[in-house]
Formats: C-alpha cells, sequence, structure tokens
C-alpha cells in the first residue's frame, strides 16, 4: 500500500513514521516543508492544484494528515488547522485517483464537557479557544469532503518527545533544571483538571490501524479514563527522584514529590477496556464539591474519551500504562545534551 505522509517532523508524526517505515506492506512517502522530506511543500501557501500533482506522480492510497500546530498566534493556528486542511481535501478531491484520507484531530474540539462521564463522538463539540476552534474547523472539512475519510479526534498525548511547551515538556525541563541547580520547587500552572492521557505510541498505532481499515467519520483516541493532572504529575515526579515540590502558580497547591498515595482516576469505565491499562494503585473517586468550575486559565476542567468505536472499528486499545509513558518522558529529558 502507498502511504503519503504529511506532517512527519512532528510529536504525532515521529512516531507514527517509525511504525510506518518498518511495516513492509507500506510504501511510504513523506511531504512536507523540510530538507528531510520527500517531497518538498508548504501546505498552508501551496494550492489545492499543485498538491494534486504531487498526488497524481505518487499514486498513495492513503494520505495520513498529522500536519498542524497546537501553538502560536490565533493566525498561525488557523492556517495550520484548518487552511491547510482544505488545501489537502481539495488537493486530493483534483487528483486523478482520490486516496483515503486519515487526518489527526483534537480532543480540544469537543471544549467544555459533563464531568464524571466519557465524551462520545456523537457529542455535539463546543470548542474553547483559537486552537480548538481552528482544529473543529479542519475536522469540518473533512466530513463535509465527500471523501473517504476518518477522523481521529486524539485527546491528552503524552510520552518520549514531547514537546517542551507541553504540560509535561515543561514539568520534566523543570525538574531536571531544579535537580542541576539543587532548587527546592517547581513552578506550575494549575493541575486540578482530569485528562485522558494516551501515549504517543499508541496513537502511532491507532493512525496506522485507520490507514488499512474501511472505518470512516470521527474516532475518539484515548485511554477511556480521567486521570486528575496533578496526580499525573506526581509520577513524573517520582520518576525523576526529585524531593522537593510542585508549586502551583494559579492556587499555590503544593505537591508533595514522595507523597506515595495512589493515582486517582474516575469513574466512566468503558467495557471491554483492558484492566491492565489501568494505573497501578487507582480507586475511583467522585469529583469534589467545586470541581466543576474551570480553574483560572483552563476551561475544560474534565475530559475523558468514550473509546468503543475504536475498539469495535479499528480493534485498536492502548498498551503503554500512563506511568510507563511518564517515565520515559522523564529518561528522554535526563538523557538530553
Amino acid at each position: 500500500m502507498r502511504v503519503l505522509l504529511l506532517g512527519a517532523d512532528g510529536f504525532i508524526g515521529r512516531r507514527v513514521t517509525d511504525r510506518l517505515l518498518v511495516d513492509p506492506e507500506l510504501q511510504v512517502t513523506v511531504l512536507g516543508r523540510r530538507d528531510s522530506a520527500d517531497i518538498r511543500f508548504d501546505l498552508t501557501t501551496g494550492s489545492p492544484g499543485a498538491l494534486a500533482r504531487f498526488l497524481d506522480a505518487v499514486a498513495p492510497q492513503v494520505v495520513i494528515n498529522c500536519a498542524g500546530a497546537t501553538y502560536g498566534s490565533s493566525r498561525t493556528l488557523i492556517r495550520a488547522n484548518t487552511l491547510a486542511v482544505a488545501t489537502v481535501c481539495e488537493g486530493i478531491r483534483r487528483s486523478r485517483e482520490p486516496a483515503r484520507l486519515v487526518h489527526v484531530g483534537s480532543a480540544a474540539e469537543y471544549g467544555p464537557v459533563p464531568g464524571g462521564v466519557p465524551v462520545s463522538e456523537s457529542a455535539e463539540p463546543r470548542p474553547v479557544g483559537p486552537y480548538g476552534v481552528s482544529k473543529l474547523a479542519g475536522t469540518e472539512l473533512v466530513l463535509a469532503s465527500g471523501l473517504d475519510a476518518a477522523v481521529l479526534r486524539v485527546f491528552d498525548v503524552v510520552g518520549p518527545g514531547a514537546p517542551t511547551a507541553s504540560l509535561f515538556g515543561r514539568l520534566a525541563e523543570g525538574l531536571r533544571r531544579a535537580l542541576e541547580r539543587e532548587e527546592s520547587q517547581v513552578r506550575m500552572p494549575d493541575l486540578s483538571g482530569y485528562r485522558d492521557f494516551v501515549d504517543v505510541r499508541d496513537v502511532a498505532r491507532a493512525i496506522q490501524a485507520a490507514a488499512v481499515s474501511a472505518a470512516t467519520g470521527v474516532i475518539n483516541i484515548g485511554s477511556g479514563h480521567a486521570v486528575r493532572a496533578r496526580e499525573a504529575a506526581q509520577l513524573l515526579v517520582r520518576a525523576s527522584g526529585f524531593e522537593g515540590a510542585v508549586v502551583e502558580e494559579n492556587r499555590q497547591v503544593v505537591l508533595p514529590a514522595q507523597a506515595g498515595g495512589p493515582v486517582e482516576h474516575v469513574p466512566g469505565h468503558v467495557p471491554g477496556h483492558l484492566p491492565a491499562h489501568h494505573l497501578p494503585g487507582h480507586r475511583p473517586v467522585e469529583p469534589r464539591p467545586g470541581e466543576g468550575r474551570a480553574p483560572a486559565g483552563e476551561p475544560v476542567p474534565w475530559r475523558q474519551a468514550d473509546v468503543r468505536t475504536a475498539r469495535d472499528r479499528l480493534g485498536w486499545r492502548t498498551q503503554v500504562p500512563l506511568e510507563e509513558s511518564l517515565g520515559d518522558v522523564w529518561l528522554e529529558t535526563a538523557c538530553r545534551v
């Protein structure tokens, strides 16, 4: 199968590239802006007609779109997450043999959702902020394109290679700096929100599964469990051996590094989900009074995926536990020169 991969240099794209290149059944061509790409093309400035000519030359059966931006100005986000997707869809439509499209969306497209329950693909998206809006616009373009297309709505991705601007990329760098300087505190934003963390390697497996499947429409990709960011951060702190404290800037809540308490997850069990995917020491908890409020700077206090569609239509489940994923984040950070 001939595959054209877009966004191979990003956090998710690098892991997708690793998986695709070792599959002897796939012939992979990379299109992107960097010199390392097989085809140099900028999706934010190039025309659909030019892209269609490249598609005719490569004749891919599947196009995987991992390209996009997570951070930046509203203009940057719209160009990378909406305009570029419009170019991809139109380029495929204009090509002689339109390929199947697998597009990477984001859980940020859902926006605020009811706490305590997993969100399904049928939920009405209500994104907040330029990133979620730009990603939803891209998803809607894909769904309205008339193409054979699937959108993987990916939840909170963690694992080795996490950008330093991400939550755990920032924490890992802060921990390394504190250890090097013998500091006693690491400062972080509010960590009271619940998130559905999924390892980037599991996301890459889901994308590969979608590429070779016939599934269409929106498919959630997450662990199926909500974990409080504060408790997940504690796993990374333990992996680092840091004996100081993490201080949350907005609330001045101190997270003891060696607290040793269990990592919390919240009810919302997905039938058929493998028990091995639970974190060690998990115990069910209910959100406490007042936790439905959005903390300062975080308009979405709860996020958990209903992953039954991914299980049923892609045959996909997560394999990497959160503790291992965050341990690998620290290992990579500690070894970085």
